[in-house]
Parts: C-alpha cells; structure tokens; sequence
C-alpha cells in the first residue's frame, strides 16, 4: 500500500515541488503578503524587517557551511571511510541498504544533528556503491533520519531551557533533561520512530521498472594519488608532522574543553571536532584540501539561500505574524491538547522560520504563557515546540540542502518519499505527546 501511495507522491513532487532557491523565494513574498494583510503592517515597514534581518544569519550560514565542509572531510578521510565500508557490506539487498542507511543515520542524528546529516549521505553514497538500489529512495531514507534530531542529545530547545541564565528562566526556571530528552514520553516516541522510520522507507521501495539507479562510477571520489614529491612546497603540501604539529594542539583543546572545563556541545564545539579529526585522520595538508575541493562543490544552496531565510525570519517575528499564528492555533486547546496544538504550530512555523533556536525565541512568549493559564505540562510542551521544529523539515528543503549537496540530487528527488514520512511521523509523535 505504502509503494502505491508514494509512487503518486513522488511524481506530485517531481512535478510541483521547485528548486529550494525558488521555494524560499516563494516563501518570501508569502510572507511579506501575510505580514502587510493580517498584520496591518505597511509595505515599508515590512522592507525595513526584511532587508534589515537580511543578514542576520551570517554566522549561523558559515557554521552550517563548515558543517557541510568539515564534516565531509571527516566522514570521507580513509579511517571513515573503511568504518563506513565496513558496515555498508552488511547489506546483501536493496530492502537491506534502505534499513541500514535509515538506522545509521537516527542514530548519528539523535546524537548530533549535523553529524547525522553527513554521515546520512555520505553513507547513502557508500551504499549505492556496492547495492543496486534506487538513490533517491536511498537518499530520502538517509535523511527521514534528521526527523529525530531535536528529541535527542543536541537538541537546542530541551537544551536551552537546562542551562541557567535562559531567556525563559524567571518564567519557568531551569528545567533538566531529565524531564524532557530523557523522559518516558519523549524516549518513546524516539523508539517507536527508530522502528517505523525504517520500515516504513523499506515498504516504499519501488520496483525495478520505477527505480532511479545511478553509476557508482560517478560517485567515486577518491583523490588521485600524489605523484612525485620534488619541490620543498610540495614536501610541506604533503608532511604528516605538519598536520600532527597543528592537529594535536586542537584535540587537546578539545580533552581540556569537555574534561578540564565540563563544556558541553555546540555548533562550534561540533565543526571545530570535525576539522580537527579531519587535520589529523587524513595525515597531510594535500589530502585534507582535495577533500575540501570536493565538499565545497555543494555549499552553493547554503550560501544564497540562508539569508533570505534569515530576511523571512525577521518578518515573521517583527511583524508579529508568527506570534499571531501560534496564539490562534493554541486559543482552543486544553491542558491535555496544548502540547498536540503546540506541534501543530511549531510544524506550520518551522516553515518559515527553520531555526530550532529562533522558532523556540518566537514561540516561547506564546505557548508558556498559555502553558501557565491552562496548567499544561511545560516541559511536553517545550519538547511539542521542539517535535514540531524537527517534524516538517521532512518538507522544508531547508536542512536537506547539506544531505543533497553530498549526494548529487535535487530536493524535488527525494521528497516526496519524506511526504509519506510526513504524515506516518506526524501521526506517531503526535499521539506520544498526548498519550504516553
């Protein structure tokens, strides 16, 4: 049933669905619309939010860049690699590689979201490798994983409200994760995800006369091997002691980060781990910067589009509209239906503001007060915002941008798998914030 539900799907998106340029520009003007004529902003002062926030996700754009960049280069030195060979020659089938890229990258992506969004794809390309099997399938299923990422260990809104000092913090104090990453509700719809997520990709598997194949020849991207060395530049290009001599020194601020001072991971800690291992693992300078030749090739999407989602942003919250969509999708809830209402908006405005940390500063002054009032729970609550963040990035190109770079497609390739997944992942966690 679920192959002949997405096979309609994925012509439907192949059809309409535009390139991610198009549909945050797209995205834009709706907004702009939706400000002036529900918010009774003027057109000008609807200019002003969006060309002044125009840039305001500069360094937010160069970090998600370096997470495109430097985990390449980790995920593609020659011990990553093997590790990633290694497990991609356990599968024998195609139903076998859908599973297994699907549960590797949960797994990456419930301990880190930028690792799991690399290691997704780069495994995906492994895979595709040595097993026939359809890439756009292979490289939806690696990215359906990333619909955890916020309910796990570096998730940026249950981690937030756990650190002292929080903008919400003389609201509601600080709440432990304890109580939100690791509550029952919460590790349980994680669970019933690790196993609904692959099963229902594998069920999608399309027939041989449906599938999409792709030469594993043109995925090939071994650097070429290093000829002679004679000039004393190349001598330093390709010196091992040169990468330890800078290398070295960068994990062990990293021991002294985590150990000495009990620093804990951010986006920074995360790209900083990753070029370092990546110095190091690749052993010298001219592997490292074939490896970069290589991932810089997909940063284009992320370089253009960022800050036109950072100008929907800034419209979406000095205009107010993104408060008032949250207060109307929660003004008929109830204590039990408020962390169910709260997904609900937290998905609808997670497509206009796909920031985890800027959704939760817009939509905290909305669902905590209403959290109060009808004595909901706050911390379901928090983790519904924090769901819904994850849940419609299964439909906004937004964060897929790093995925389809690695892998070579278009977002149009492989959404309308991730539709499905849309509506079986919006079902399950839906019903774990209400019921578990």
């Amino acid at each position: 049933m679920l192959k002949m539900i997405s096979k309609p799907a994925v012509k439907l998106v192949e059809r309409y669905l535009p390139d991610p340029y198009i549909f945050v520009l797209l995205l834009t003007l709706i907004a702009a619309v939706a400000a002036i004529a529900i918010e009774r902003q003027t057109p000008l002062a609807v200019l002003r939010f969006w060309g002044d926030g125009f840039w305001g996700l500069l360094t937010f754009s160069m970090q998600m860049l370096l997470v495109l960049v430097t985990g390449f280069m980790l995920a593609s030195s020659p011990p990553v690699k093997r590790i990633l060979q290694k497990i991609a020659s356990t599968a024998k089938s195609p139903g076998g590689a859908i599973i297994l890229v699907t549960l590797v990258s949960l797994v990456a992506s419930w301990i880190n979201w930028g690792f799991g969004l690399v290691v997704g794809a780069l495994f995906a390309k492994e895979l595709a490798r040595l097993i026939r099997v359809d890439y756009r399938l292979l490289v939806a299923s690696a990215y359906s994983g990333f619909v955890v990422w916020h309910g796990g260990l570096a998730g940026s809104i249950p981690l937030t409200i756990a650190t002292e000092g929080h903008f919400s913090a003389d609201q509601i104090g600080v709440i432990g994760t304890g109580s939100t990453i690791f509550a029952f509700f919460n590790l349980a719809i994680v669970v019933c995800l690790f196993i609904a997520i692959p099963l229902v990709n594998r069920m999608m598997l399309p027939d041989e006369k449906d599938s999409v194949y792709v030469d594993p020849s043109v995925l090939n991207d071994e650097p070429e091997p290093v000829g002679r060395v004679t000039r004393p530049a190349e001598r330093l290009e390709n010196s091992f002691t040169l990468a330890l001599l800078v290398g070295v020194p960068g994990l062990l601020f990293l021991l002294d980060h985590f150990l000495l001072r009990g620093g804990g991971l951010n986006l920074n800690v995360v790209n900083f781990m990753f070029l370092f291992l990546a110095i190091v693992l690749h052993r010298t300078p001219r592997n490292l910067l074939n490896s970069l030749h290589e991932a810089i090739k997909g940063g284009a999407g992320i370089v253009i589009q960022f800050p036109f989602y950072a100008g929907i942003m800034a419209i979406m919250v000095q205009s107010g509209l993104a408060e008032s969509m949250s207060e109307w999708l929660v003004s008929f809830a109830t204590a039990n239906t408020l962390p169910f209402w709260s997904f609900i908006s937290a998905g609808i405005v997670n497509l206009f503001v796909p920031s985890g940390g800027g959704q939760w500063a817009v939509q905290a002054p909305v669902m905590l007060p209403a959290a109060q009032a009808l004595g909901a729970d706050i911390p379901r609550v928090a983790m519904a915002v924090a769901w819904g963040d994850a849940w419609t990035n299964l439909l906004q190109p937004f964060w897929a941008l790093p995925v389809l770079a690695i892998a070579g497609l278009k977002a149009k390739d492989i959404m309308g798998f991730c539709l499905i997944q849309l509506f079986i992942t919006g079902i399950i966690i839906s019903v774990g914030l209400v019921w578990f």
